[in-house]
């Protein structure tokens, strides 16, 4: 699968712009400010159907404009898939696939995958553990359709436990029977989530271990593990939460509350690991998602670079680079601030590319 060309119209600082791309290495190269990440996130925007770095669709449409709309061409199966996508403020979303109107948007995750490699990736290291399960779950959720549901129906069904505990604190009263309805559906969703990412993790360690071990020049040990409520109790855990549930007057357990711990050599990266051993971390779990999706779905992901020289010294861009364009890895789009640089490297590495100056 592969991104033939895209067309941005009010999307962020572009008013009309088509690009036609390569099927393998595509560079977009410029001074800050000019719209490379832009272009990269209207790739992700055509898989996910939402920005990567935006999560509000007024701020992806252009200054002084109502409305964005973007479509692209792929390549899938040797056939062509037309995707649409636009958004007017004050109107709902309107998605396409073949000119033909998506039920749910969800029913488009996972059809065009795209693993995206950012600078904004340090959240998921410097951040609280909401961003850490938003990562686990999208990748999860471009290979499993159902996960997607039972998640989706969970956050419902929470959302509706955590407003009767609030109208039971409001009004100074409490029905069991009533809030077991909600516990029943909750134990049950939250099962099969927990089982599926606890598989998921089993599955992705050590592939990440492998692409650590690949771009980074030490020899630490590193790890993904996963915490949760229900690891040592699936079955009481909403019981013995409940006073605290009722006083906080939340849902205080459970697989919203899951983590994923990031380790290297026994301890926390966030506090014991070097910038550059960051970095190589987060590299190394985004491969490791891409393959995961690639196994899960027999389609390569697309892969976006997003100045990636901020990541990584010049030789280990080159290695990365490289490892990314053997034949397991699909398109692949980078985005950089110094034009000869980019262009030498590419010309070292692979002669199908197109560089793009903005």
């Amino acid at each position: 699968m592969h991104l033939d060309r895209i067309h941005l119209v009010n999307f962020k600082n572009f008013q009309d712009q088509t690009f036609d791309f390569s099927p393998k290495i595509n560079a977009f190269v410029g001074n800050n400010g000019v719209g490379k990440t832009n272009v990269l996130d209207a790739v992700y925007y055509l898989s996910i159907f939402k920005s990567y770095f935006h999560h509000s669709d007024k701020n992806n449409i252009k200054f002084d404009e109502d409305y964005f709309f973007l479509e692209g061409w792929f390549q899938k199966e040797e056939q062509e898939e037309h995707i649409q996508c636009g958004f007017q403020i004050g109107q709902k979303k309107s998605v396409k696939r073949n000119q033909k109107s998506y039920d749910r948007i969800s029913d488009h995750i996972g059809k065009f995958p795209v693993v995206i490699i950012s600078p904004y990736d340090r959240d998921l290291i410097a951040e609280g553990s909401d961003v850490r399960r938003k990562f686990l779950d999208s990748i999860i959720s471009q290979a499993n359709a159902t996960y997607l549901k039972k998640l989706i129906r969970y956050n419902k069904v929470l959302q509706q436990r955590n407003s009767l505990l609030k109208y039971f604190a409001a009004n100074r009263v409490f029905d069991a029977l009533q809030l077991e309805v909600f516990d029943n559906e909750i134990l049950s969703l939250g099962a099969y989530i927990f089982e599926e990412r606890d598989k998921f993790i089993q599955e992705f360690h050590p592939v990440f271990q492998y692409y650590y071990n690949a771009i980074s020049t030490g020899r630490e040990e590193v790890g993904v593990l996963y915490a949760s409520d229900l690891k040592y109790n699936q079955k009481n855990y909403l019981t013995d939460s409940l006073d605290r549930d009722k006083l906080l007057q939340y849902t205080t357990a459970g697989i919203h509350k899951d983590d994923l711990d990031f380790i290297i050599n026994q301890n926390k990266i966030k506090k014991f690991g070097s910038q550059g051993q960051q970095k190589s971390f987060l590299i190394a779990l985004k491969l490791a998602q891409l393959d995961f999706i690639k196994n899960h779905l027999n389609i390569t992901p697309i892969l976006l670079l997003d100045d990636i020289f901020d990541k990584l010294d010049e030789s280990r861009v080159e290695q990365l680079i490289k490892l990314v364009n053997d034949a397991d890895f699909g398109q692949i789009f980078i985005s950089d601030t110094h034009p000869e640089r980019t262009e030498e490297l590419l010309k070292r590495v692979n002669e199908d590319y197109k560089l793009f100056k903005l």
